[in-house]
């Protein structure tokens, strides 16, 4: 089993983190070798992650909820899924949240969670667990930084692209993607056309004579 605990400081307010932690598509951007796939009717959404144990690389394709605490800017993940040759399988739950850093406009995001693992890659990814974490979490405290200095306006429009055109690159893609499944299906309210009328103002469509 491999255990994770992080505290990590951000230099940006709990509501901006908060706004890029809770957006799984702003987190795989932070997060190199990792991929979303397709979303679920159920809310999950399908994953991958690269990760490389010494020189060994691992592609793992996981089933992810996440379930969402808005007002305690609190989350839960959980996830199922094995290696790419099916020889691991492993299953993996984590916390997170998000609070009022030391500073003024400062945060903390503590993350708590632990993964186990079955199968042939088992006891290599454990062993190697420690130092792959570690990397990891250098790199994606690296990106949240940057993520969360970027103006909200900036996400927003990568989120809305124009009528007609196609979000540019794969984070542009992601932005898009979870702003589609955020808002869900909108209904449409069929509205009655409205009779069109000759210039002085008569229905046409009547058989009328003047």
């Amino acid at each position: 089993m491999i255990s994770i605990k992080e505290e990590i400081a951000v230099p940006s307010p709990p509501e901006r983190v908060w706004e890029i932690i809770s957006d799984p598509s702003a987190v795989v951007s932070c997060i190199g070798g990792a991929e979303l796939g397709a979303s679920h009717e159920d809310g999950s959404f399908d994953g991958t992650l690269a990760v490389r144990f010494g020189g060994l690389r691992v592609k793992f394709a996981a089933r992810v909820s996440l379930d969402l605490d808005e007002p305690a800017r609190e989350g839960r993940l959980t996830a199922r899924g094995a290696d790419g040759q099916g020889a691991t399988r492993f299953s993996a739950g984590a916390t997170f949240r998000v609070t009022e850093g030391q500073e003024p406009g400062s945060s903390r995001v503590f993350c708590d969670g632990e993964i186990k693992l079955n199968g042939k890659l088992a006891k290599l990814i454990e062993s190697g667990a420690g130092m792959v974490v570690s990397r990891m979490t250098k790199e994606f405290t690296a990106e949240l930084v940057k993520a969360c200095a970027e103006p909200a306006t900036t996400a927003t429009a990568a989120a809305e692209p124009p009528a007609g055109s196609r979000p540019v690159g794969l984070f542009a893609r992601l932005r898009a993607w979870w702003a589609g499944r955020r808002s869900g299906r909108r209904a449409n309210t069929p509205q009655a056309a409205a009779p069109a009328t000759n210039k002085t103002g008569e229905a046409l469509g009547r058989g009328d004579r003047r």
